[in-house]
């Protein structure tokens, strides 16, 4: 019973392992320009990698709830949960924003001037990731609210871009075709994660309407969004997520 939260855990890991594998799995092809040869990745869509993502986000908010409902929570299920998370929600958001970063830099004319130094940016979202779980799992404050943007919601919201550039709710794909765009959400998104910013969450520990209107709100808004905004719900209530948190910071944060 006690490694039943610890195997939850391991799929939330196994689901972003897989995810990278589908976000690196992409044929080659070679073309000539100028009398040079390039191999060329083509930007395969990584939709099912989003998919993974999102249900290693199901196995992230089941392994807390099993070691609490089992009494089994543990410094090593803490820590197990951090190594899995910077996986799923930081390394696989860093690879599919490299490859929507490489994806419009092949819509530029000067695309075969591109270096790594042009997509490495990405990574910025992984490293800064590391260093909020590291953060959090030292942090006292965070036991019952959050101080950043959790890596969950970064790796979620992430996840959706592939899928709205797919779909293209409301003309909004080529949004996420724009590199600069994409560099202005980079930065903010690892910014968000390490801001000393109180963000609600959605752990109800008093059962009345007054402590928890926040969260029911941004249930509602959920749901409400979905059968309208289709895939660019997620980035809707991301965004109400941190605005609601700056309006009506966490008590609890908020004293700290």
């Amino acid at each position: 019973m006690r490694q039943i939260p610890n195997i939850i855990t391991l799929c939330n890991l196994f689901c972003g392992a897989l995810a990278i594998i589908c976000v690196l799995h992409a044929p080659e092809f070679r073309t000539e320009f100028n009398g040079t040869e390039y191999t060329i990745v083509t930007p395969e869509p990584i939709y099912w990698a989003s998919a993974l993502v999102v249900l290693a986000a199901i196995f992230d908010f089941f392994d807390g709830l099993a070691a609490r409902l089992l009494r089994v929570q543990s410094p090593m299920g803490k820590e197990l949960d951090s190594l899995a998370d910077v996986v799923t929600f930081g390394v696989v958001p860093g690879m599919m924003l490299y490859r929507l970063l490489r994806s419009a830099y092949f819509q530029q004319p000067d695309v075969f001037d591109v270096s790594l130094f042009n997509l490495a940016p990405a990574l910025l979202v992984p490293c800064f990731a590391a260093y909020r779980l590291a953060k959090f799992n030292i942090d006292t404050r965070q036991s019952e609210n959050f101080i950043g943007v959790p890596t969950p919601a970064v790796g979620l919201l992430v996840a959706s871009f592939p899928l709205i550039v797919l779909y293209n709710p409301y003309n909004l794909g080529h949004w996420f075709q724009n590199i600069w765009v994409l560099y202005v959400i980079i930065f903010l998104l690892s910014y968000l994660m390490v801001a000393e910013i109180p963000m609600i969450s959605l752990k109800v520990k008093k059962k009345t309407l007054k402590d928890n209107w926040t969260r029911l709100l941004l249930v509602v808004l959920t749901l409400v969004s979905i059968p309208f905004l289709k895939f660019a719900a997620v980035p809707f209530v991301f965004i109400c997520y941190v605005i609601l948190s700056l309006l009506f910071p966490p008590m609890k944060a908020e004293k700290a």
